[in-house]
């Protein structure tokens, strides 16, 4: 099978660099979406696709589509893909490696004149973390069709809503419709993403191949109570809504402790006035469960809001649950699994399927088509986090994985 040149670990590695340094801190990775941040990503991103020979165009939301045409017109494209957005203080590799994975078979098949049957289409989705409107997934909704117009008016927290954002960035939000695909339009989505956990690494294997992806429930969570003089109101006459929401913090901890693959993390939190001497009198804070069964997270969700709302009840607190993200859980496709299988196979000495806890745009792309997932090996299975590392090594393995699975795609559809 044909591999990658061995010098695209490299050239990887330092497109990562040129990526990362485009961020809104000057001491850590922050990208959100539809900032001037994004738009030099996305503008960098494309200036190297035309270079490798790719037509290019920018979508309503910010998707960036990179295309190599085929030798059949009426053939469906293979898709190839991962975002450019990314967590406050994040990694360097999230995300990003899977789009520049996917541009270097593109640039593999160009340097050797190689043009498949199917067309192949590179993009960088807008959004996928949903750091900035906490809505994931609004590049890839876009994509299937499934995008909701209503997060239009949501507001990020300095008051800009997503429309303002997005006409700011140089897009009309009344064409977002004319974003989706048919179903006919994508042979199969696949995805190169880092593990995000130590699996791999303790297996000490560079690549591993993906057979589901876990449900996840975000919610944002208002407490409001009373504020008053730190000094002058009793402890029984108080409605604190940090306390309030300190005992509902602790709950989710204990709910989510237990079943297998079930994880409830606390993010962010936002207590105000936010004076030391002052009885908070309203609380923020965010919420996220997830599990591989969609039974088990359900169960859970249920129980933190019965909890919260007893918390309130008890303390004299109104209280506000909005659920902003809820995706079940999802499984990929078993034909790709077979052909990203065989490629790994071909690279490492045994085959590692895994699942995987995190969110990817796959989960929302095999609504549409066919989706597959690779996982490469990340140290420590640290992610979301400064300290995210991967190998020269392991990117070009990721990356000719991935290029094998097409290459073996194409010819069992082109039969």
């Amino acid at each position: 099978m044909p591999t990658l040149s061995p010098n695209a670990g490299e050239l990887l590695m330092q497109r990562i660099e040129q990526l990362a340094a485009i961020s809104e801190s000057e001491h850590g990775l922050t990208r959100r979406f539809a900032t001037p941040e994004h738009r030099r990503a996305n503008d960098l991103f494309a200036d190297w696709m035309k270079q490798a020979g790719m037509s290019v165009q920018e979508d309503a939301i910010g998707n960036v589509t990179g295309r190599y045409e085929g030798t059949t017109d009426s053939a469906p494209c293979i898709m190839l893909g991962s975002h450019l957005d990314t967590v406050v203080m994040a990694g360097k590799y999230d995300g990003m490696l899977g789009v520049l994975c996917g541009l270097a078979c593109v640039e593999h098949l160009a340097a050797s004149g190689q043009r498949l049957s199917h067309a192949i289409e590179v993009i960088a989705f807008a959004d996928e973390e949903g750091v900035r409107y906490h809505s994931t997934f609004l590049g890839s909704r876009a994509v299937t069709g499934e995008f909701d117009l209503s997060l239009l008016d949501r507001l990020d927290k300095d008051g800009i809503s997503m429309r303002d954002a997005l006409i700011a960035f140089g897009k009309n939000p009344e064409e977002i419709g004319a974003a989706a695909r048919q179903p006919g339009d994508i042979a199969a989505y696949l995805e190169v993403h880092i593990e995000q956990g130590p699996v791999l690494e303790q297996q000490g294997l560079g690549v591993g191949v993906v057979t589901g992806i876990a449900g996840a429930t975000r919610m944002m969570v208002t407490l409001t109570g009373e504020a008053g003089h730190a000094g002058t109101v009793p402890m029984t006459l108080r409605r604190d809504a940090l306390v309030g929401a300190a005992d509902c913090i602790a709950a989710i901890e204990k709910i989510c402790t237990g079943p297998v693959d079930l994880v409830g993390t606390v993010g962010a939190i936002d207590a105000k006035p936010g004076a030391g001497n002052v009885i908070p009198g309203s609380v923020g804070f965010s919420i996220d469960i997830r599990a591989a069964e969609d039974e088990t997270r359900n169960t859970a969700v249920e129980a933190v809001k019965d909890h919260i709302k007893s918390v309130c009840e008890k303390r004299h607190l109104a209280v506000d649950i909005d659920t902003v993200h809820d995706e079940p859980s999802e499984a990929c496709d078993p034909a790709l699994i077979e052909h990203i299988s065989g490629a790994i196979a071909s690279c490492q000495p045994r085959v590692l399927t895994l699942t995987s806890g995190a969110g990817h745009d796959v989960m929302v792309m095999s609504h549409l088509t066919a989706a597959g997932l690779i996982f490469v090996r990340c140290a420590g299975g640290i992610s979301h986090n400064p300290a995210e590392s991967i190998t020269a090594e392991d990117a070009w393995l990721g990356a000719t994985v991935m290029l094998q699975t097409v290459l073996s795609l194409a010819d069992a559809t082109a039969h």
